[in-house]
Parts: C-alpha cells; structure tokens; sequence
C-alpha cells in the first residue's frame, strides 16, 4: 500500500528540455531523503520556460509524476510547482506616505499600507505585478532602516523590488496542474526555488548572484543582507548553445547535444588542439570529424554572450561592488567544462558551482545531486520550510533559529502573491 503524503512535499521543475518530479521528506536528524524522482523530456510543449502546448506539458507532467510515485511508493496528488519565462520583468520603485500622527508607533499595518499602493503601478498590457519585495526604508529623511516598526515619523518612505509577469502564463501552467489530476500547493519563482538549495545563509548576508543556466533561459537573481534585490531573465539557454553547434558543426541535433554535453568546454584554449572527435556519417555517408577546440570555440562565443548579459545586469542592480559571495553556477549549463573560469573571466567575481546537496541526506538518489536538479530540490525545500512555518516541527537543514529564520525570509515575502494566483485561478475556472 502506497505511504501518504503527510509531511512529504513533491517538487514539480517543468522545464525546456525536461519536467523533473522530486519526492522528498525530513528524517530525524533534519536532513532531507528523496524518496523518488521522476525525469522525462518536455516533448516541446515548454518554449523558454512558458508552456506552449497544453497537451505534450500534462503528458510529460503524468509520465514523471507516474515514475516518481512508483520509485517513492507515494500516492502524489499535490505538488510544490516552479514558474519562470522570459516573461518575468522586475523594476525598482519608491513609494512615501505622510502619516497622521508622528509621535505615535510606525505599525505593520503602515509598511502594508506602503506596498499595497505599489501595486496600483501601471504594468504592461496581459501582465501582473507578482509580488513587491521591500528593500529598505526612510522614517524623516532617515535613510537605510530595514524595520522601522516601532519607529515614531511622519514621513515613511519605501525602496521596493517589484516583480511583474503574464498572467496568462500563470494560468496555463495551473491548467497543466489541474489536467494532470493535481493541485498545486505553492507556485514559487524558480531562481528563488534555485537559490533555496544551492545558496548558504553566509552567501545571502555577505551578498551573491544566481544564475540558473536552464534549457531555455537563464535566470538571475541577486541577493545581499538576506534580501533578493534584482531579478531578471536572460532569453539564452543551454538549447541554444546546441542550434550553434548544430549549424556551425553541420550535425544532427541529437549529435550537437552529445558533442556538447560530452566533449564541450567554455574555454577553447584549455583544449588540446589535435583531439578529434569523429561523428557518424547519416544513412552510410563517411564519418565526420570535428575538431574539440572548435567546437568549444562555438561554446565559449555563446557562453561569453550570456555572462556579458549576466555582467550587464549585475551592474543594472548597482550591487556590483557588494557581492563579497560573488557568482553562483547552477542549472544544467553550468556543468559545461571550465564554466567557473569563464565567468570569472567576464565579471571580474570570484565562481563557484552550485550543488543542491547540502541539505540532502547520505541515502538519497546520487543523481539529484547534479545542478540539473537545483530547482526541484529548491521547491521541495521550500514546501518542507512552509511545512515548518505552519506546523513548528519541522526543520529543513537542521539550522539553528537565527540561520533558519535567515534561509526562510524570502519565503513570507512570497506568501500574498501565492493566496493572489489562487484567487486568480478560481475565477478563470
């Protein structure tokens, strides 16, 4: 008989290139088992990270959640889901309000009165704004207060990040859900999810940029002093550092993404130049040889593309010089060869991979290990830190109070855009 899914929380990563389903739980000593995973192509019905075809998603979605319930003997039925697309847009903006009284306290019910006037921005045609991240605020031209609650004022003024994306793109992943039998728990941003399994508590304080090379887009998302404050989507992925090679080497798609994932690297010059890499001729033709620094060379003109528009963003968020953290790698582009160096190369920031494993118990599956996997693992971690919030028992990472409340901040700011695409959904349907 199949285990219910009290206290097991199911990451849903539809992507790109594939729709991975990650079943895990809590054990005794704070640490997350997966009990199962479930990965299969995305069968082109996700472009850039927005579903473009209904029905290859919710096949795609049930063939995973089949696999996973059946490796984690789980019956699955709601999931924690992630939600990205060059769709997404962010802005910064200043709100004030004069309030009546300046000896009286500044109250919570003062900071809400400050962000719900954001939300009467003007956005795009088709868009929505998701959710406004306070960043600091100015009680009587006193600049820099992070909590002014308790403060006396007149004047409160307020530096938010503002997060905007299509409200259709929403509802189309919801409809994906709901055709797959499911319901979905939360709908979180996935460089958020991303950054909850491969960023530490030190890196979020210290300052720190993401970047989630997926399928079809990259996503970056800067943090410092636990606070994300600048996010963007970059239209470039993994698949399209295949096309290049699928057209600069005149091979098969199939051979441009085993050349890449095999032999590919992000800097030419570290290659021997005599290494040659033979390709299979097409129905008897001669074999094709391709020469591995050329290849890479196609690689790296891409790669140095993506982190220039990484660069360009870093440097749109002025935190430039405040990411003592520096960058990093996640998602399946950053298992390219020498990717580290390369951004370091470009940004002037020191590098790192990012692996979802350290909140991961010893007998979990080896390979959700991969940065493949950080979303999945992220929304699972997300899911099992809400379980924590509402329930008081559980603990994610076994983090002492002060850390935990650190790693789960950017989680109550994302609590009202979670019960607004709810409402949202309930009056499409």
């Amino acid at each position: 008989m199949a285990e219910t899914q009290e206290k097991i929380i199911v990451g849903l990563d539809i992507g790109t290139t594939k729709v991975c389903v990650i079943v895990g739980r809590v054990n005794q000593y704070g640490k997350v088992d997966i009990l199962g995973m479930g990965k299969v192509a995305s069968h082109g019905g996700v472009t850039r990270g927005v579903v473009s075809n209904i029905d290859k998603t919710v096949a795609a979605i049930q063939e995973a959640i089949k696999e996973a319930s059946e490796k984690s003997n789980v019956d699955i039925n709601r999931v924690q889901v992630g939600i990205a697309g060059a769709h997404i847009n962010s802005l910064q903006h200043r709100g004030m309000i004069i309030r009546n009284d300046g000896e009286s306290e500044i109250s919570t019910e003062d900071l809400k009165k400050l962000e719900n006037d954001m939300f009467k921005l003007a956005v795009k045609p088709g868009d929505r704004i998701i959710h406004v991240l306070p960043q600091d605020y100015t009680v009587d031209d006193e600049p820099g207060i992070v909590d002014p609650v308790g403060m006396a004022g007149v004047k409160l003024e307020g530096n938010f990040h503002i997060i905007t994306g299509q409200i259709s793109a929403a509802k189309n992943v919801y409809k994906c859900i709901e055709k797959s039998g499911l319901k979905a728990s939360e709908i979180a941003l996935e460089p958020l999810a991303s950054a909850e399994a491969v960023l530490s508590p030190e890196e979020l304080e210290a300052g720190v940029v993401l970047v989630d090379i997926g399928g079809g887009t990259t996503d970056v998302a800067i943090f410092h002093e636990n606070i994300i404050r600048h996010t963007a989507i970059i239209p470039y992925g993994g698949n399209i550092i295949t096309e290049d090679i699928k057209e600069g080497c005149y091979v098969m798609k199939a051979h441009a993404e085993l050349l890449k994932v095999k032999f590919g690297s992000a800097l030419a010059n570290e290659l021997d130049e005599d290494e040659i890499i033979s390709i299979p001729g097409i129905r008897g033709r001669e074999a094709k040889e391709i020469s591995v620094r050329n290849l890479s060379k196609i690689i790296q003109a891409r790669i140095e593309e993506i982190m220039e528009l990484v660069y360009y963003e870093i440097k749109a968020s002025n935190m430039e010089k405040k990411l003592a953290g520096g960058i990093v790698l996640t998602g399946g582009g950053s298992q390219l060869k020498h990717i580290a160096q390369l951004a370091e190369f470009v940004t002037g920031l020191d590098a790192r991979i990012g692996y979802p494993n350290e909140h991961l118990a010893k007998g979990m599956v080896e390979e959700v290990k991969s940065p493949i996997y950080a979303t999945s693992v992220g929304l699972v971690l997300r899911g099992l830190a809400e379980e924590r919030m509402v329930g008081g028992a559980i603990n994610t990472s076994g983090d002492n109070p002060r850390e935990q409340k650190k790693k789960t901040a950017i989680l109550d700011r994302f609590k009202d855009w979670l019960k607004d695409e709810v409402d949202d959904i309930t009056d499409y349907k």
